[in-house]
């Protein structure tokens, strides 16, 4: 039986704990534990979304809850028969998985796109090498297999499920582990459609030359009402959030078209967008690894090109 960790999220549960269950759900019963404050709402989500059974573990106060909640699993472990506990690959999904892989002495496959069971024996694959190789491994260790899973492998999708049970899990004291506090936490203010779940992206790189050029980016996207995104040398520049950053270590995400201008197409960058249904790309090398996956590509200075999309799509 698969079980899934699924984080809170701004009240509800994480879109990558969705994901998951999508996945689960076609092993058979599908059993959650949920971190955070939960509600009725929030359980109702995950009934919709497959999930029969629910183990919530609520953070006390200011605890960083990360330590017991691994402590909180071991327990559960111990009193259910699990074969493969799945987390989304967030920073709580490794730090927890972490913690528990210690507790539990069994591995971790990390990274992992896709996962099969076949007579007992679970099969993970997972990417290596910035994503352009996938590797299958094989668990030789006793239950429960952990797996970290890259968000977007897995669609969420709605069952129409009835309303889980709901069990109280208690949190342990996980001792010095658990001495940490949060003394604060900020939330920046975004506008207009999300990386997560635009069916239109459109990124720049460093090819668009400074921060003012960003600009471009935004004029393409108003239109389309697209999300905008960023490469990591234009985020580490200070150009843009870190919330636009789209890639290996920002956001992975698989929209329906996908526009690079200006972005080179380093490895780091693709693994993070190389599995959007259709993608273009703007860059003067014709040499540039972005058009290794491009399924359109214009060979061409951006601040040549841009502006005359941008004119194209509001004279539409």
């Amino acid at each position: 039986m698969a079980w899934v960790f699924v984080e809170e999220a701004e009240g509800q549960p994480s879109v990558v704990g969705l994901e998951l269950l999508a996945k689960a759900r076609t092993l058979g019963d599908a059993n959650v534990i949920y971190l955070g404050a939960g509600s009725d709402a929030a359980f109702s989500a995950l009934g919709d979304h497959g999930a029969t059974a629910v183990h919530h573990l609520t953070p006390e106060g200011d605890d960083l809850a990360i330590a017991g909640a691994a402590a909180a699993i071991e327990g559960i472990v111990a009193a259910h028969d699990i074969d493969i506990l799945l987390f989304g690959q967030t920073y709580t999904g490794r730090d927890v998985a972490g913690r528990l892989s210690a507790r539990l002495d069994r591995p971790v496959i990390a990274n992992a796109v896709e996962f099969t069971v076949d007579s007992g024996q679970v099969a993970v694959v997972n990417e290596v090498f910035g994503g352009s190789k996938l590797v299958e491994t094989v668990f030789d260790a006793p239950t429960p297999h952990l797996v970290l899973v890259r968000p977007k492998s897995f669609a969420a999708e709605s069952t129409g499920g009835a309303a889980p049970s709901v069990s109280i899990v208690s949190m342990p004291d996980a001792g010095h582990a658990g001495a940490a506090r949060i003394t604060g936490s900020h939330s920046e203010a975004t506008e207009g459609p999300q990386l997560g779940d635009a069916a239109v992206i459109v990124s720049g790189g460093r090819g668009l030359g400074s921060a003012e050029h960003y600009a471009l980016i935004e004029q393409v996207a108003a239109p389309l009402k697209a999300a905008t995104g960023a490469t990591r040398a234009i985020v580490d520049a200070g150009w843009v959030p870190y919330s636009k950053q789209v890639g290996q270590t920002g956001k992975t995400v698989k929209p329906d078209v996908y526009l690079a201008a200006g972005v080179s197409g380093a490895m780091q960058h693709l693994v993070g967008m190389k599995d959007s249904k259709i993608i273009i790309a703007i860059n003067k090398d014709e040499e540039a690894p972005i058009f290794s996956v491009a399924d359109l590509g214009i060979v061409g200075d951006v601040h040549n090109v841009l502006p005359k999309l941008i004119e194209a799509l509001n004279d539409r």
